[in-house]
């Protein structure tokens, strides 16, 4: 499905930063050691490639036309051996050579003019396609834009095209998907995660700048920890969901990844506030989130000084690997040094998160994807009868993850098993809400792991459903409760050719996305060492 790219003849790609090792692991080491970043002052903090590119458009140092093929190019290059895009879009350049005639003519830029945005694949776009990672709507064109999508056009960014995800957000590998298995960058042989694997990975190769993913029980969030990117989960309401394909829409959220936390929480704040056509959508009002990514130079000696942090206790237990354990506490020291309050909290409920979410969520699912009968939308399948027509549509076009789902939800929602399952789920999750509010009465905000492990290896969890969903027992809890977090990364573990990232989720109360902008961004740029960038890929830099 993948666009033909055709490389620059003279432009180089842009160069990737390697982090440094403090000191080599012994192969005897344990697969989940720590890995200590090199206190290396000569390593910058990661830099907003937002900012640098509007900087280097209004000063004339470069061309949005130039950024755009310097793009293109790595992708050309990357995309064979990670396969994050299923299309590419073949209007970036032409909308890279509006944005220059809009400089030459003195116009004024919107705040993501130039900026190379991923979408992830179930986010419709006037004209492009839009499958869901699923066979069933392989051909679909949507005749209007995302209310996100509307709002990034119109501050500039370029969409320069749709990644691979699970089948309609049902996974947490991107091995799901109907078309291709996305790779993680870290390691070619691992999982990016899900279901915004693809998103997440393109923004970890530097494929584009930032990208657009949806966020269930987790699908931005684990992707971010395992590719080493920053991912954030607004709060429910706070994005519209118009244009977004429907999972369980109770739980649905459209997120952002970015290498850094300013181009995450820009991204937030350009497709975030109320939209008419979205009845969950909320007219709470949307801070300037800019004003929290201020520089080093600005940083009080304790910048954090008097924020209290609460560690959610229940995150550390068993079957959380070692290094993931270690690098979250390694985590919070760090913020304590940064002048935070740390205590540790718990949560009676989090245990009872992991099965309420999936009976909610398959529930819901079971109703959303009925729409996929091969009548209303989606590929249809000739029969001669009507419910030959729907099985034979449904049976060929739905994957296998996606069946099991929509039989689990149906068998939830049945007339003698509703009390049981769904009615009790839906109990559950008014007590994870109490919970989490209040913990968040005594905490500004609350952090655990973002996953109970670094990336594991592409086929490793996938004839074992419940491994893999035991996997987001650290993010279900998030939705349930409809609140916002964020991902970043915040050390490493032994795997792969240079180790593979581990990322520290913040949650914080409800709007207050604010709060865990400001936070993440300080912790970020004072991680001393903290280059999280993937080993080169094959043949990208000389």
């Amino acid at each position: 499905m993948l666009s033909t790219l055709q490389p620059p003849r003279s432009l180089s790609l842009l160069p990737l930063r390697r982090f440094h090792i403090s000191k080599p692991i012994s192969s005897s080491s344990s697969s989940t050691t720590t890995k200590t970043l090199e206190d290396n002052t000569s390593i910058s903090p990661p830099q907003s490639q937002i900012l640098t590119t509007r900087r280097s458009l209004l000063s004339g140092e470069t061309t949005s036309s130039e950024i755009a093929k310097s793009y293109l190019s790595r992708i050309r290059v990357t995309e064979p051996h990670l396969k994050s895009f299923l299309h590419v879009s073949n209007n970036v350049l032409k909308e890279a050579q509006e944005i220059d005639q809009r400089i030459a003519n003195g116009e004024e830029l919107g705040p993501l003019a130039g900026v190379l945005i991923g979408v992830k694949d179930n986010i419709c776009i006037e004209g492009m396609p839009c499958s869901g990672g699923s066979r069933i709507l392989e051909h679909y064109r949507p005749p209007f834009d995302a209310t996100v999508i509307k709002k990034v056009k119109e501050l500039g960014g370029i969409v320069v095209g749709k990644t691979n995800m699970d089948e309609f957000g049902m996974g947490s590998t991107t091995e799901a998907s109907a078309f291709q298995v996305t790779a993680n960058p870290w390691d070619l042989s691992r999982v990016p995660g899900g279901s915004s694997g693809g998103s997440a990975a393109a923004v970890a190769a530097r494929q584009c700048m930032v990208s657009l993913g949806s966020d269930t029980g987790g699908s931005v969030r684990q992707p971010a920890s395992f590719c080493g990117v920053v991912g954030i989960k607004p709060t429910y309401g706070r994005v519209s969901r118009f244009g977004l394909m429907a999972y369980a829409s109770s739980l649905d959220v459209i997120g952002c990844f970015g290498s850094t936390v300013a181009d995450a929480g820009m991204l937030l704040h350009a497709i975030s506030g109320y939209d008419r056509f979205d009845s969950t959508s909320s007219k709470q009002e949307v801070p300037e989130y800019q004003s929290q990514f201020l520089s080093m130079d600005h940083f009080e000696s304790k910048p954090l000084k008097g924020v209290r942090v609460g560690l959610i206790r229940e995150t550390l237990e068993e079957g959380v690997d070692s290094g993931v354990r270690s690098a979250t506490q390694e985590a919070a020291s760090h913020l304590e040094a940064l002048g935070c309050v740390l205590s540790e909290v718990s949560l009676p409920s989090f245990s009872l998160g992991l099965p309420a979410y999936y009976v909610i969520a398959s529930s819901e699912s079971s109703s959303n994807l009925s729409r996929y009968d091969g009548v209303r939308y989606g590929n249809q399948v000739m029969a001669e009868e009507l419910n030959k027509l729907y099985e034979c549509s449904r049976g060929e076009g739905f994957g296998g993850e996606v069946k099991m789902r929509i039989l689990m939800g149906t068998y939830a929602l049945s007339a003698g098993y509703y009390d049981a399952y769904y009615k009790r789920a839906q109990q559950v999750r008014t007590l994870i809400r109490k919970d989490f509010k209040a913990a968040l009465e005594q905490n500004d905000i609350l952090i655990s792991p973002a996953a109970p492990s670094a990336a594991y290896k592409i086929g490793e969890k996938k004839d074992d459903p419940l491994a893999m969903y035991a996997g987001d027992i650290m993010t279900v809890n998030v939705n349930l409760a409809g609140l916002p977090a964020i991902v970043l990364p915040c050390g490493l573990v032994e795997g792969g050719p240079s180790g593979l990232p581990v990322g520290l989720q913040m949650i914080g109360a409800a709007f207050d996305e604010e709060k865990l902008l400001k936070v993440g961004h300080i912790f970020e740029q004072t991680l001393k060492g903290s280059s999280f960038v993937p080993p080169l890929l094959p043949n990208v830099v000389a």
